[in-house]
């Protein structure tokens, strides 16, 4: 285990990172996956594709929940059953296993800009996810921690915790990543995070207020379209969910219905040779997901490169009510032709981050080193 803040400074974490990286390359296909149910008795009398079909119809179509059941990858109590009409009873214990699958590729070295015995914070590259998901289930930033953390225990008679993100950065997202180590730190970290959130859902907030509730401070740098005239501005506009192709749960969007939301932007560089503008301080005060994509497109200046979010912060034209019911080789819905949140191709970078440190309180302050393409020209 490394010693107590190893970047700290007396009062303060020090800015300058240890540029100490671990990381572990993938195996071609992962392990696969294992998806218990229990039978309860509102579900009794069901017929085996009744249950997977309706329960989990966002996995695969009915044609492929038949695939897996008739190619013997679903046991009732242990037992292979391949006849899809074979009726439930109550109690009865599903086990649905998901064969290995090659996962996209995904970068897998990890720098670690500040570790105590409390807490971690990462450099995550653009191209891992955070945690699993869809067709990421072992190519994650949690994988590569708990396989640290297995090494490291093997190494060491007391054992070390398994570290946990508390926080989620978009895989197209670069930057710092902050993960606990103890469930003492993962309860106050968690609790950091939620506190300006709640001040900005109650619309009791000013600016000045949520900076002086809020304990956590994310400095983010992202490269937009165009030119903004404004040196610096303050977004607030709701974010809600839509049906979209290809993401069970929707899609976040700008909406006049949804969650309210506060972003304050400051231009940092305008290049209008380029025409686009370097942007510093995109400060998340409420945290909605893929708020400053949604925002900054809100306000006609989507990301470069972002593959989703267009003008007025809302997705590429797409038909909501078109759902490919092809499936793919593993029975599932095949990758949806229109863009999804977690494609790449964006400039966002989690740039700062300061915070009370969960335990003992003391400020600590964490900086991740720019991509080049997010530096101003007097820092190159």
């Amino acid at each position: 285990m490394s010693s107590k803040a190893e970047n700290s400074a007396p009062s303060t974490a020090a800015a300058t990172p240890t540029r100490r990286t671990f990381g572990e390359p993938w195996p071609e296909f992962n392990e696969g996956l294992a998806y218990h149910d229990l039978v309860r008795p509102s579900d009794a009398g069901l017929t085996l594709i009744e249950f997977y079909s309706r329960k989990y119809k966002n996995s695969a179509p009915l044609q492929g929940w038949l695939q897996r059941i008739q190619n013997e990858q679903i046991t009732i109590d242990g037992r292979v059953v391949s006849n899809p009409d074979a009726s439930l009873s109550p109690g009865a214990q599903l086990l649905y296993h998901r064969l290995p699958w090659k996962e996209p590729n995904a970068p897998y070295v990890l720098e670690v800009l500040f570790e105590d015995d409390d807490l971690i914070a990462l450099n995550k590259p653009s191209g891992l996810q955070v945690l699993p998901g869809g067709l990421f289930q072992q190519r994650t930033v949690l994988t590569q921690l708990q396989w640290r953390a297995s090494k490291m225990s093997s190494l060491s008679s007391s054992g070390e915790p398994h570290p946990v993100p508390v926080h989620r950065l978009g895989r197209g997202t670069s930057g710092i990543l902050l993960c606990a180590k103890t469930k003492h730190a993962k309860s106050r970290l968690s609790a950091y995070f939620a506190d300006g959130t709640s001040i900005v859902q109650e619309k009791r907030y000013s600016n000045v207020e949520v900076m002086r509730v809020r304990k956590i401070l994310k400095i983010y740098r992202a490269l937009v379209s165009g030119v903004i005239n404004e040196d610096e501005l303050v977004i607030e506009q709701p974010i809600g969910m839509v049906r979209y192709p290809g993401v069970a749960k929707g899609l976040y969007v700008a909406s006049p219905s949804g969650k309210p939301a506060l972003s304050n932007v400051r231009v940092l560089e305008r290049q209008v040779e380029k025409n686009c503008t370097l942007v510093e301080q995109v400060e998340i005060q409420s945290g909605r997901p893929h708020q400053i994509r949604i925002h900054l497109s809100f306000i006609g200046h989507p990301l470069i490169g972002d593959p989703l979010y267009i003008d007025g912060g809302q997705p590429m034209c797409f038909d909501p009510d078109l759902i490919d019911e092809s499936f793919a080789q593993d029975g599932g819905y095949r990758r949806p032709e229109n863009p999804v949140p977690g494609d790449c191709g964006y400039n966002l970078h989690a740039h700062k981050l300061a915070l009370p440190h969960p335990i003992t309180d003391e400020l600590i302050a964490i900086n991740a080193p720019l991509p080049s393409i997010l530096k101003a020209s007097q820092e190159c």
